[in-house]
């Protein structure tokens, strides 16, 4: 699987962690973090997510602080669906139930350890459709109405 990365500078470190994981399970990993200040998280988010929606990369991860406005700002690009965890179960709900290409980490609140095991979760199952599909569509068709 070819996953993108990006965080900014609170994110670094953990997604260094994330990037050696995912490596190591042998996924292909794309590093789209910048090198310099101008690393606001939006920017970031948005330039991952884009990439992932254009199918440059099967899936994507974000970090920084909280994850949470990477989840946000991520959520903007049309056909994306990205979730911030902090816990093994919503990790795997995320893919399996939202059918989520992108994941979301805090770096003050999700440690490297945890960061590892969100990553197996998530990467674990893949969308499982049956009822979920319906809810999945109708939050596709949210992002045909806006655009």
């Amino acid at each position: 699987m070819r996953i993108m990365l990006g965080a900014d500078h609170l994110g670094f470190a953990l997604k260094d962690v994330v990037a050696a994981h995912l490596a190591e399970r042998g996924h292909e990993v794309v590093d789209a973090s910048p090198r310099d200040v101008d690393d606001d998280y939006p920017d970031v988010a948005v330039a991952v997510a884009t990439r992932v929606a254009q199918a440059e990369a099967d899936a994507g991860v974000l970090v920084c602080g909280t994850g949470i406005g990477m989840a946000i700002a991520a959520n903007k690009v049309p056909g994306i669906r990205a979730a911030n965890v902090s816990d093994p179960y919503s990790a795997e709900r995320a893919r399996a139930s939202n059918n989520a290409q992108i994941l979301c980490l805090g770096a003050r609140v999700v440690t490297p350890d945890l960061a590892r095991i969100l990553l197996d979760h998530w990467l674990s199952v893949d969308f499982q459709g049956g009822g979920s599909a319906r809810k999945v569509a109708k939050i596709d068709a949210l992002d045909d109405r806006a655009c």
